[in-house]
């Protein structure tokens, strides 16, 4: 029996996985990045003849093209999205919060503006990945975003804080359909181990507006007095300005589904390569073919309790993610003694910081396929920056020193959590369910995150900050109960007692 050095491909002679343990076992040996015995995940597809008429070098190019469409403009259309949701702390310490009467403690107006973006952001989750099939990912994602753009605009024009509320709401709605969208795209162009390092640097794009969003906003602050409005209207004129252009590039770059073949999006590859991509999915996971869609199939992915256990996980360092995007500047402000245009630079290292942490434990976690031990150890090193934030009071240096691992770990665990649960689930409408109800219960982690730090318990913030060191042990808790039940499941699929998502080959990745 002979076994071809060709990793890319999966291309064996003579050798049936599963038949053959020493066979098996020497694969594993020799291609660890594409082992799928025992817990890491589906068993190597047979041979694939489409897959074969490819060198790994031609399949490399094909994927390397694929990253340079969908990647930096997914990140990009998500960078604008993060910093139309998460400017208004850089208008109120710009001067919104004075002249739109925001001090008010009851109630807090600025944690109600910030609240009920989620309100809506949740109710309208459920429906935007079916939305995105419907419409396709160019025109529906353009739109959604065009559409928020010219909303975020009105919020410079605003005369009264009860104005504010009604635009979050309509911003709520309106940007409830891209992450889900993006995320269930992202899913179906790749494998399960290419997921991590992509869905990281997706993020860590989209997160450049929360590192650099302070920086811009004071730029755009020194605009105050042009046309009679002051800085704080220019930092959401321009920005929905921006977020405006951005749309009109996803309507001209964004790329559909690769089984899309009517398309003309995805002409940028040939039909052979598109059939290449569609082939590697499958030999992956299996599930690159779009089952006709049924409201029962779709909501069917409700039923697999592992569903929510991912949400809540996403929804535990959304907590943190979002608490630290709205609050931060404020902190840094009118807790930390630095004055506005030093609170809203020092906002950007932090963030520095994590894109080190979030591209380090995607990298780690596609190449020794691991997971849940990411996620965890995102979830300890925001435990320890939290605890350093809100009990080394009256020790600036040290208090901000905590900024940077509570941001890391936080920040991080995005991707990290997004990319456990897609190695973890098969199906096209069971992803677009998981995709849906995961960035829902992220919602609701915003919604906890808007409203932890109150004013009342400046300067320390202790309740704000147990809660969110709490969310954190949530998730280690979790992870752990999830790993049980990963190791359990494959052990019994490894002696034949039990089929794991509809596959007999599928395991989980621990």
């Amino acid at each position: 029996m002979a076994l071809r050095q060709d990793p890319e491909k999966l291309h064996f002679e003579g050798f049936v996985p599963g038949t053959d343990t020493k066979a098996s076992s020497d694969y594993d040996k020799n291609y660890p990045e594409h082992s799928e015995h025992h817990d890491n995940a589906t068993g190597p597809a047979s041979y694939d003849p489409i897959i074969d008429r490819f060198t790994d070098a031609e399949i490399k190019r094909v994927v390397r093209k694929i990253d340079m469409r969908l990647i930096p403009l997914c990140g990009l259309m998500y960078c604008v999205s993060l910093l139309d949701r998460t400017n208004l702390s850089n208008a109120a310490i710009a001067g919104m919060t004075a002249e739109l009467n925001l001090r008010t403690r009851n109630p807090d107006r600025y944690s109600v503006i910030t609240l009920v973006f989620f309100i809506t952001y949740v109710i309208a989750q459920p429906p935007t990945t079916i939305l995105t099939r419907f419409f396709g990912p160019r025109i529906w994602l353009a739109t959604i975003t065009l559409a928020w753009g010219v909303t975020m605009i009105g919020f410079g024009f605003v005369q009264d804080w009860t104005a504010l509320v009604g635009l979050r709401l309509l911003l709520g709605i309106l940007e409830s359909g891209f992450f889900p969208g993006v995320v269930y795209l992202l899913s179906t162009w790749y494998r399960r181990y290419e997921m991590g390092k992509r869905y990281s640097i997706f993020y860590l794009i989209g997160s450049l507006a929360s590192a650099f969003g302070g920086i811009l906003a004071f730029g755009l602050m020194q605009m105050s007095g042009i046309r009679g409005y002051r800085g704080w209207r220019w930092i959401f004129i321009i920005e929905g300005c921006l977020t405006c252009l951005v749309a009109f590039l996803g309507y001209i770059f964004l790329i559909s589904f690769p089984d899309n073949v009517k398309s003309r999006s995805i002409r940028f590859i040939s039909e052979e390569e598109r059939q290449l991509i569609i082939a590697r999915v499958n030999q992956d996971r299996g599930d690159a073919d779009l089952e006709k869609f049924t409201f029962k199939r779709w909501l069917g992915g409700g039923a697999d309790w592992k569903i929510w256990a991912y949400g809540l996980c996403f929804g535990c360092a959304t907590t943190v993610s979002y608490a630290l995007a709205y609050f931060l500047p404020i902190i840094l402000n009118e807790e930390l003694g630095f004055d506005t245009g030093t609170a809203q630079c020092l906002i950007a290292p932090p963030y520095a910081f994590a894109a080190i942490v979030m591209i380090g434990t995607g990298w780690f976690g596609d190449k020794y396929h691991q997971r849940g031990a990411c996620v965890a150890f995102n979830a300890m090193l925001c435990i320890i920056g939290l605890a350093v934030m809100g009990w080394a009071y009256g020790d600036t240096r040290a208090r901000y020193f905590g900024v940077f691992f509570a941001t890391a770990g936080a920040n991080a665990n995005v991707p990290s959590v997004l990319t456990y649960q897609a190695n973890n689930i098969r199906g096209q409408w069971k992803r677009a369910f998981c995709s849906a109800t995961l960035v829902g219960m992220g919602a609701l982690g915003g919604i906890v995150g808007s409203t932890v730090f109150r004013s009342q318990d400046s300067p320390t913030y202790i309740p704000g900050l147990s809660v969110a060191m709490g969310s954190q042990v949530v998730i280690l808790l979790t992870v752990a109960a999830l790993t049980m039940t990963f190791k359990t499941n494959n052990k019994k699929a490894d002696r034949g007692e039990k089929i794991l998502e509809d596959s007999p080959s599928f395991r989980y990745t621990i």
